[in-house]
């Protein structure tokens, strides 16, 4: 295993001018100090890649086609699940492609896209739950005025928004990333192209890049952090105020959701990228990076799903239907073609 990955860092190292080293393919590390664990780790994740994509797109399917939640939070939720499945497709499949190969090379070109997608999507979801947060203050601290803050047309905006505002800066944030000199190595120690285990590789002082990801890390980590923070503060002051216990029961209910996912992804997150790398491990780091990347989005659905009843509810009748049509299809099959229904239970 090691013999194999010197050979492919060789192979991706071309000297250029000067007795610098640039790269042409990187090796991602990834798992592969578990080689006796690699079928058993491509079996896992395809088991989790399968259930985000499944448990995302019935709650967008739902969202979309129950009349009951045609509301500003389910439209939001719609866009957050779609988010999931995006973030999650720009990693995990090519995370499969090395487990399953077991040859772990990417070009530059590929790292360097894999790596935009990743910074565009994640910034993506932090404003995405900023959106959401806001949602439910205004929800929750202006009940009367909800339907003309969050009507169709600014719900559009806010979503939008959240998909576009970060894509310049992370377009330059990459360029200026593989516009380094790499020599050190092109062995990433992360199972996808991540900017801190990038940066690690090149040579000589690479602290201002260092500041502008942390920078850029407040501007579209922390800021929006801090504006989930002031809603919540907000909302929690007015869900106390509420006269009878069963409105404040009601009250955390409908924002414990959100919350949990907004704890789960941006504590894992601010771990990785904020904690000063002295304190921080390789195996640390990459864990906590597997953590709010792909454990954090296959929970997701479950979150939403098992903690509100109206999601439940439409589950429940668009799985009914579902059934139904596959038996009636069914049915029809054995009626017009009686061979057809017995190859089957065959």
């Amino acid at each position: 295993m090691e013999f194999t990955l010197v050979k492919q860092m060789k192979r991706g190292m071309k000297t250029a001018e000067g007795n610098v080293s640039t790269m042409t393919q990187y090796v991602l590390l990834g798992f592969s100090d578990l080689p006796n664990l690699q079928g058993f780790l491509f079996g896992v994740f395809f088991i989790i890649y399968i259930i985000i994509i499944i448990g995302n797109s019935l709650v967008i399917i739902v969202t979309r086609l129950d009349p009951t939640l045609q509301k500003p939070m389910y439209f939001l939720l719609a866009n957050f699940s779609f988010l999931e499945i995006c973030y999650v497709s720009a990693i995990l499949p090519r995370m499969l492609l090395n487990l399953w190969t077991q040859q772990r090379r990417i070009s530059l070109g590929e790292c360097a896209t894999q790596m935009c997608f990743f910074l565009m999507l994640g910034a993506t979801e932090c404003f995405l739950l900023a959106v959401m947060a806001y949602d439910r203050y205004v929800a929750i601290c202006n009940p009367l005025h909800y339907p003309l803050v969050m009507n169709q047309k600014m719900c559009t905006q806010l979503a939008v928004g959240s998909w576009v505002i970060g894509i310049p800066v992370q377009i330059g944030l990459t360029v200026q990333i593989f516009s380094l000199n790499f020599c050190k190595s092109n062995r990433i120690n992360s199972f996808f192209c991540d900017t801190l285990p990038v940066i690690k590789l090149a040579c000589g002082d690479t602290f201002d890049i260092e500041v502008f990801v942390y920078v850029e890390t407040m501007l579209f980590g922390a800021v929006p952090f801090m504006l989930i923070l002031t809603s919540y503060s907000k909302i929690i002051s007015t869900i106390l105020k509420l006269p009878t216990d069963s409105g404040r029961a009601k009250g955390f209910s409908t924002c414990s959701s959100h919350l949990l996912v907004v704890v789960l992804f941006f504590g894992s997150a601010t771990i990785t990228y904020l904690t000063p790398k002295s304190n921080t491990s390789a195996r640390t780091a990459k864990l906590l990076s597997l953590f709010y990347t792909i454990v954090t989005p296959m929970f997701n659905p479950m979150i939403y799903s098992l903690r509100n009843k109206d999601v439940i509810a439409a589950l429940r009748k668009f799985l009914c239907q579902e059934t139904i049509k596959a038996l009636q299809f069914l049915l029809f099959l054995s009626l017009s073609r009686p061979d057809t229904i017995k190859i089957i239970a065959y």
